[in-house]
């Protein structure tokens, strides 16, 4: 092992999906992953409920894994579905609101 790579790891969560379930009438949270430079939170939504708005403390990226998130911030509403990825600067208002049932990864980006 180079100095380059003595220390670095590889982490592997399989199958985000699954880890978290939808509950009626909640949102619920699951953080999966703590890593170097990130952690990963998984959400599930019900339909209509929502993240009213919120800052987050460091850049966050968001993807949904299944259903339909729409994403309002900095002054725009963005429509997420699966295969796409929104990403957040920090600080930056913002909130959430499931239009179906929906499940979301959020990675949490630190670069410290």
């Amino acid at each position: 092992m180079s100095a380059a790579t003595e220390g670095a790891v590889m982490t592997e969560v399989a199958d985000l999906a699954s880890l978290v379930e939808v509950q009626p009438e909640s949102t619920v949270s699951r953080t999966v992953l703590r890593a170097e430079g990130a952690r990963v939170v998984l959400f599930a939504f019900d339909a209509g409920q929502v993240l009213t708005e919120h800052t987050a403390a460091m850049p966050v990226l968001l993807q949904v894994l299944t259903g339909h998130l729409r994403v309002t911030a900095d002054g725009r509403t963005v429509d997420l579905r699966p295969g796409g990825v929104v990403h957040l600067g920090t600080r930056l208002p913002h909130e959430v609101e499931a239009v179906v049932a929906s499940k979301l990864a959020l990675t949490m980006l630190d670069p410290r």
